[in-house]
């Protein structure tokens, strides 16, 4: 007679989600995702306003070998099943003052176009790139790729090569001040500080740690799936059916039950209970314990922790094209270190805020119609503290329509003939972010590494992967997270 599979049950079917019900299936487990939503992928979604196409959430793809990984894993072609293109830039950057920079991927192309367009000596950006790429390979085995909460990765002989890299890590300075000692412009300072955006700190806080993040676009590259970054979603969607994972979509979970130190099973929304021998959330850990797990004593250090920032998005079809963009755009804010402080302290917005405009339709065509464009536009915000969102809004569209007009020169306002919005509040009604932030907790600390969730929970057989446990908020990561769930399950 043949014997059971052991029993695994995901709760929400985000990028971390999707790629451990994949691992847990190769370990040999009978896979049950449960997503509350009516479709898979968390913030990795899509929608459609009229002919324009937008993805909902992510817009930055890096570290593909990471997607690739699952692929391999399961014995298929990465190229067959998830097609993409690396792109030659990595950003375009616009200043009020005139200046404009195309970063190319390319780190010597792009340490010569900062010396011609901002003055910025070439031996200064290829001198900081190389770093960054030493201390990311030095470190990156230890504080990404293992659980920083298990004994066992102190005792890895990779730990020696990590130890020899903290001297230069800045854990005891802010990314800012480490930018301002490299650089000698002033725009290659702000540059380099919006890298702290992409866990979503600020660079006035956040440790000189996160200054080896520009080693994934520099030094590994900036991608974009072919069929746009929902892409990400619907292959690892397919690829888990095809290791016998089930799906089920509109199904909330309510609780999790327990007895004694396990994980018994979950109770969805309907009243139905469930048994499982191993339970993965998907969840923010916040909404998890909170919610899911009432009873049970939660982390309040780690609950309780500084919220990364959250976000306002507007998505526009816009009926002519810009040649003088790309896939990726900044227009930043002259008054850079007060944006941080309205987000981090004020809990608001600046009346001047840095402006990101994501445009897949670049590279997508069918994303717009022939003449058009799909931008998906988004400055910062605080996470949701109770403040009034339809007015800060009208702020937020009106300040970006004014940002552009100073920069690019026209009135974008003239040519929008779709538009929807998210803001933190439909962040964390759509996913379940804790108070919408869109990482879980920010990065403004030297400890905070070790201060977010670990992937095992408080009972024995209960994990979690995604952005608000380690390591952290982004794609990669993401997939990282779970793979260290992957690591840790007995198959």
């Amino acid at each position: 007679m043949e014997q059971s599979k052991p029993l695994a049950r995901i709760i929400g079917s985000g990028v971390a989600g999707l790629a451990v019900s994949i691992r847990l299936a190769q370990k040999g487990y009978e896979v049950h995702i449960h997503e509350a939503n009516a479709y898979p992928g968390g913030k990795l979604s899509e929608f459609r306003l009229g002919a324009y196409r937008f993805d909902a959430g992510p817009s930055l793809f890096t570290l593909p070998q990471h997607m690739e990984d699952l692929f391999l894993l399961c014995g298929e072609d990465p190229v067959e099943h998830f097609p993409y293109l690396q792109k030659e830039e990595s950003c375009r950057y616009f200043w009020e003052d005139g200046k404009r920079l195309i970063a190319h991927s390319d780190p010597r192309a792009f340490a010569e176009a900062a010396q011609v367009s901002l003055g910025e000596p070439v031996q200064n950006t290829l001198a900081h790139l190389a770093l960054a790429k030493k201390q990311y390979e030095a470190t990156s085995g230890f504080f990404l790729e293992r659980s920083l909460h298990r004994l066992r990765t102190y005792l890895r002989p990779a730990i020696f090569r990590t130890l020899a890299a903290l001297p230069s890590l800045g854990l005891t300075q802010t990314m800012d001040r480490i930018h301002r000692r490299r650089f000698q412009s002033k725009h290659m300072v702000q540059l380099f500080n919006r890298y702290a955006t992409f866990n979503g700190s600020s660079p006035y806080k956040a440790p000189g740690t996160l200054c080896m993040i520009p080693h994934l676009e520099f030094g590994v590259g900036t991608f974009l799936p072919k069929r746009g970054m929902v892409d990400i979603t619907h292959s690892l969607m397919a690829l888990a059916k095809r290791q016998g994972v089930k799906i089920h979509l509109s199904e909330p979970v309510q609780r999790i039950h327990y007895e004694g130190k396990s994980a018994s099973g979950i109770e969805l929304q309907s009243g139905i209970v469930l048994s499982a021998d191993l339970i993965v959330s998907n969840m923010d850990v916040t909404p998890t314990y909170r919610r899911l797990l009432p009873g049970l004593a939660a982390p309040e250090a780690t609950l309780r922790a500084e919220r990364s920032s959250s976000a306002f998005i507007f998505y526009w079809g816009m009926d002519r094209q810009f040649p003088e963009l790309n896939l990726h755009n900044i227009l930043f804010s002259e008054r850079y270190e007060e944006e941080f402080e309205a987000l981090f302290t004020s809990k608001t917005l600046l009346d001047d805020p840095t402006v990101y405009i994501n445009i897949t339709s670049k590279d997508v065509p069918n994303d717009a119609p022939s003449r058009g464009e799909n931008w998906f536009v988004m400055i910062n915000a605080p996470s949701d503290n109770g403040q009034d969102w339809d007015a800060l809004r009208t702020q937020a569209r009106a300040a970006i329509l004014s940002k552009i007009q100073r920069v690019l020169d026209v009135d974008a306002s003239e040519h929008i003939v779709e538009e929807d919005y998210l803001d933190p509040r439909r962040i964390e009604s759509r996913t379940s972010s804790d108070r919408g932030a869109l990482y879980g907790s920010s990065s403004n600390s030297a400890m905070s590494a070790f201060l977010r969730h670990p992937n095992h929970g408080p009972l024995k057989n209960l994990y979690f992967c995604g952005g608000s446990a380690h390591p952290g908020g982004g794609i990669p990561l993401c997939l990282l997270s779970a793979k260290i769930v992957g690591q840790s399950v007995k198959g």
